[in-house]
This record gives C-alpha cells, structure tokens and sequence, in this order.
C-alpha cells in the first residue's frame, strides 16, 4: 500500500478515496500501533459538520473499539480542541475528521498524540504499514472490545481554556464573526459575547453541506463588506475546522498570516514575552515580515511550507510564537497547533494592552509585491545541476540583498519548477525573475 499520510493526515474524496471500509481499517490500524507497540487504551475523535463526518465517525470508531480500545466522541469541535482535549484526559491519540478549507466533498482523518502535537512520522509509518493487515489482527471477544462514550461536554471545557487565554472584557468593542458553517459555528460567537463584545455572526447554519462555501478565511470579501458597513472594529473569518483565522480591520483591510505574526510577534517582543525574540514561518511568508521584525530586533526562522514543519522547528528552537500566511498561528503558550480562537484572542490582545486599532497595528508590517513564475518542465531536479542556473540564483540573491528575496523550488505535486521573488520594486522583480527563469529552461535543454 502506497504512503497514506501528507503534512496534514490523510485527505480524499469522501464516501470514495475516503470511504468507510478504510476509516475502518485506519482507525483498526491505529488502535493495534498504539495498544500493542505503545500501551494505548483510550482515544478522542472530533469533526467539523461536513455531511460525510458522521460516516467516517462511526466506522473509525467501529475499528478503534474492535481492537480493544475505548473512543470518547466529541461531536463537532474545532481541530484545536482535540488536540488540546487529548492532553487533557490523558488519551493516547486524538483524531480529528476534517478536511479544514476544502470543499464540502472532501474529508480527511488527522491523528494528534497523546502530547497534543501531530503525531511522528515513524508512528504513521506504523499506521501504514497495519492499514492491509486488518483480517490477521487479534480481535478481543466479550468484555474486552473497546466502548464508545458520548462526550460532548468535553467542549465546554475546551472554551474553559479559551476563556482563560484572554483576561480582560470586550465592553464596547464590535465584532463581526465568518464561522465558515464550520466547526466554530457556536462556540466562537458565544465565546466573544460571554466576553463581553457586541457581535454579528455571518455563516453560523452549518448544514452538513454548506461548510467553506464561498465563506470563511478563504472568502474575506463578504466580511470586509460587512465590517465595513457596521463600523466594526475587527471582522474575524475563520475556516471549516477552526485551526486557522484571517481577520478584517476597522478600515476594512484584509490582516492575513503574515500581518498578524507581525502584530503578535512586535507586541510580544516589545512586553518581553517573545521567547528569544524571534517568529517562525515559511518560506512562503512575505519579506514584509522579515523587514518589520528585523527593524524592531526580531529574528524571523523559516521553514518548508506546512504547519508540522513550523510547529516542528518551534518545539526544536524554543520559539513562542509561529505560523503561515494562511492565518495557521501557533502560540505555543496556549497551543500545541494553529488554532482560529487562541489567534483571534492574543490579536484582540495586543489591542487591548496597546489601547490602538488594529489597522494601526497592522500597518506596522508593509507588505512587498510579490512575482511568482511556474515553469513546466520534464525533469524537476535538472536546473539543480547546472552551475549556471545557480550563478544566476546568487546574482539574484546579491542584487535583493536586504530589499527583497527570491525562491526556487521544484513543486512537490508537478512537473514544475517555482520561481518567486519579493521586493519594493515590481519591474526590478520582472527583470531579475526572467534570467532566472531563462537559464531554468536552459538546463532543461541540455537536460
């Protein structure tokens, strides 16, 4: 069997890619690594509202208990929940049925360990490996087979913690909330209100199929609309599964990833609560960022694109604070993942004890053009062996040196090669790009 697993679990089709036989075969999988190899007897299963969820529940459970192992059922709650519920009652594994921003038709099955980090790489690898061994398995008889427990409540306690990120009110402030018809579709407009904020909530009537239609983080405009309409002073969309938040400012400017983790970042370092005064992101994160931190003596880290690898280099390095131009923020005070609400939270945070809008603290942040040429090719590694290509790559580098940047990478999906670059200066951008690109093509000539 091929690898099951990305950077974010396993993801498919549901009722077909995703069907219920191989939820059940997983979730079979999963038990057998973690009683057999690693002493588990408990597990803790979410989802977000999607009309598929209750299928995959219901056989993934099925596969747990069948080995033995007892499943608590949260029903619909943020992914951010399980991962902080699986600490919480001391259970070996937490899963999520989620297929976070896409498309209703999609679903997915992400695992969290008993840490609340995503679980390692060797453990998938065991999950793998036992997905086509399900009819050799033991199976316990009588009163050995696992139980499923409904646990709903264990929600609350979830929001209990939320609460307790944020230690001041929201008197006088206004709110508007794009829950996405996703996982936060109750307990976010609930959470600001018990806050004390006036709040207008906008795709809050998940019906199993309207999850991220034309709605959420990946959807601003109908928010922005609204912000602006309502004289709000934050619009905040998050997306199906609740890991990730963009927000809208009272200007009605759109505050991605990058602008919040600039926000945060600046506000944190400056009360000195910026753990060794530097941020995590991607490659992908914009030379913005990096200039708005350096200028205020805060390093930015970057990784490979995806959360597991900034949320990997955190735990390595000791850093506080992390996250994607996508809004997946880590704050790892709170927080063993990306989580909308904890992000919305420490936002309205560094709002509150700045006493400033968060256009204002937004602002701090410029964000540079950016140009991005996609070059197909037959071979992704050939202009990785030609000297030429790389002189052109450094002669890049030299003429952006501390104004901007430029990025070469194969995709990992197709037969392409990326050309990015960043700086204040688009048509420098478009000159220095196309030798690049020029010599790219070259290589794959010779090739």
């Amino acid at each position: 069997m091929g690898k099951l697993f990305g950077t974010d679990g396993v993801r498919g089709v549901a009722n077909t890619e995703l069907s219920a036989e191989f939820a059940l075969r997983l979730g079979s999988a999963a038990a057998y690594v973690l009683r057999t190899k690693h002493h588990g007897s408990k597990m803790i299963i979410g989802r977000d509202p999607r009309i598929s969820g209750d299928i995959l529940e219901s056989a993934l459970a099925a596969g747990i208990c069948s080995l033995g192992v007892d499943v608590h059922l949260t029903g619909v709650i943020p992914t951010p929940g399980i991962s902080y519920l699986s600490r919480l009652i001391q259970a070996d594994a937490g899963i999520v049925i989620s297929a976070s921003h896409n498309p209703m038709r999609d679903n997915g099955i992400k695992f969290f360990g008993g840490d609340g980090f995503k679980l390692p790489d060797e453990i998938e690898s065991e999950i793998e490996d036992q997905v086509g061994r399900l009819d050799s398995m033991y199976r316990p008889e009588g009163a050995g087979v696992g139980r499923m427990y409904r646990s709903e409540g264990l929600v609350e306690q979830y929001v209990d913690h939320l609460r307790r990120t944020f230690p001041y009110s929201l008197n006088g402030l206004k709110l508007v909330v794009d829950c996405a018809n996703g996982a936060v579709y109750d307990i976010a407009p609930e959470l600001f209100r018990k806050l004390g904020a006036n709040v207008t909530a906008i795709n809050c009537q998940p019906d199993g199929t309207n999850i991220n239609l034309n709605c959420g983080s990946m959807y601003p405009d109908s928010l922005r609309e609204l912000v602006v309409r309502e004289r709000a002073d934050i619009g905040m969309a998050f997306d199906g599964d609740g890991d990730r938040a963009i927000m809208i400012d009272d200007k009605g400017m759109t505050v991605d990833g990058d602008h919040i983790l600039a926000v945060c970042g600046l506000h944190m370092a400056s009360g000195g609560k910026l753990a060794g005064n530097t941020v995590a992101a991607t490659v992908m994160s914009n030379i913005g960022l990096e200039i708005a931190l350096r200028n205020k003596g805060v390093s930015l880290v970057r990784t490979q694109v995806g959360d597991r690898y900034v949320s990997d280099e955190m735990r390595k390095s000791g850093i506080s604070l992390g996250g994607e131009k996508s809004g997946h923020i880590i704050f790892s005070q709170y927080s063993t993942t990306g989580d909308g609400l904890v992000t919305a939270l420490q936002v309205l945070t560094a709002m509150t004890e700045s006493r400033k809008p968060l256009s204002e603290l937004a602002s701090q942040m410029r964000e540079f053009p950016q140009l991005l040429i996609n070059i197909a090719v037959a071979d992704r590694d050939a202009w990785t062996r030609v000297s030429t290509v790389a002189d052109a790559i450094k002669s890049a580098e030299e003429q952006l040196e501390g104004r901007g940047r430029i990025l070469v990478r194969a995709s990992g999906t197709e037969k392409l090669v990326r050309v990015m670059a960043e700086g204040p200066d688009l048509a420098e951008l478009e000159v220095v790009t196309q030798r690049v690109c020029e010599e790219i093509r070259r290589a794959q000539g010779a090739a």
